[in-house]
């Protein structure tokens, strides 16, 4: 990978070599982060080929270095993909990549608040220029609201007691910062378990104050409708909530609590998951969660 980007990408060979199938074609990687999947994809591309890139997070567009007329980035959420596309004329494409981690230059910058291991205020917006931040989820949802989202995003059996315990801590003052919420709780075991209970924990306050899992059901259906037949999507996943949503679409072409389909809009192109090497997963720790999953449009 160039030494430009600062975001070492995730299952790179494995997602690009088999998402383009046209070099002639229109791509979209709606979630462009530090530019290593795009760089990628244009490679692959001809001169009569395309790429559209979109990504909500500010930083994420000031730190662009790809210069290339093939390239076009835009600032927004991938579900507003179908918009941009249709703005500038574009109605079908030919393959989608999703990457749905969150990058390397939001968990190591402090003022974000998306890290447990510095004193930061708690933020992790990734659109920056949202109103809901982890301060609001944090101190303002109610005792029932919290155990939905630490029982649905973070899977915790135990939600109803950090529920309670977040409530009736921010009765006496608010928890302001990633300490305050750390200090909160004493986790019995190994360092491994509490590692494991804290990334769950902010992992499940993320996904409410971006609204992650509504947006990418959403999406799974918008992609559908701008892929062209014989189009493919590529989605690299980070934790088994995503992973069963996707899984589940590419299978059944259905999303719970959404429009189900009549028929099968897809076809798997790999029938079990791809995961990272272990060499991947020596270079670069964080892929050692990801997991790729490629359908094609039928």
């Amino acid at each position: 990978m160039n030494s430009k980007y600062h975001h070492e990408p995730v299952l790179l060979e494995e997602s690009i070599e088999k998402l383009i199938t046209n070099p002639d074609g229109i791509y979209v990687d709606t979630t462009f982060g530090g530019g290593g999947h795009s760089d990628a994809i244009l490679k692959k591309l001809n001169q009569k080929g395309t790429l559209i890139a979109l990504d909500q997070d500010q930083e994420s567009i000031k730190r662009n270095l790809i210069i290339d007329k093939r390239f076009h980035l835009f600032h927004n959420n991938f579900i507003h993909i179908r918009d941009i596309l249709n703005k500038n004329r574009i109605y079908k494409v030919s393959g989608i990549l999703v990457d749905l981690g969150i990058s390397s230059l939001q968990i190591d910058n402090p003022i974000r608040g998306f890290s447990n291991r510095s004193n930061c205020i708690l933020d992790m917006r990734m659109n920056q220029k949202s109103l809901y931040s982890a301060q609001h989820v944090i101190n303002e949802c109610s005792k029932q609201e919290l155990f939905h989202i630490f029982y649905e995003y973070g899977e915790f059996k135990n939600a109803g007691k950090i529920a309670e315990k977040i409530f009736k801590t921010r009765l006496k003052k608010n928890i302001k910062t990633a300490f305050d919420l750390v200090h909160l709780f004493f986790i019995k075991g190994s360092f491994k378990k509490r590692k494991r209970f804290f990334a769950r924990l902010f992992q499940s306050i993320r996904i409410e104050v971006n609204n992650e899992i509504n947006v990418l059901k959403d999406f799974l259906l918008e992609s559908s409708k701008i892929l062209l037949t014989g189009g493919r999507i590529a989605v690299i996943s980070y934790h088994s909530i995503e992973d069963r949503i996707i899984k589940y679409f590419f299978k059944k072409g259905i999303i719970i609590d959404k429009i189900n389909f009549k028929t099968l809009p897809f076809r798997m192109i790999h029938k079990k998951v791809i995961k990272p090497s272990f060499q991947e997963i020596i270079n670069n720790p964080r892929s050692r969660s990801a997991r790729l999953r490629i359908a094609e449009k039928t």
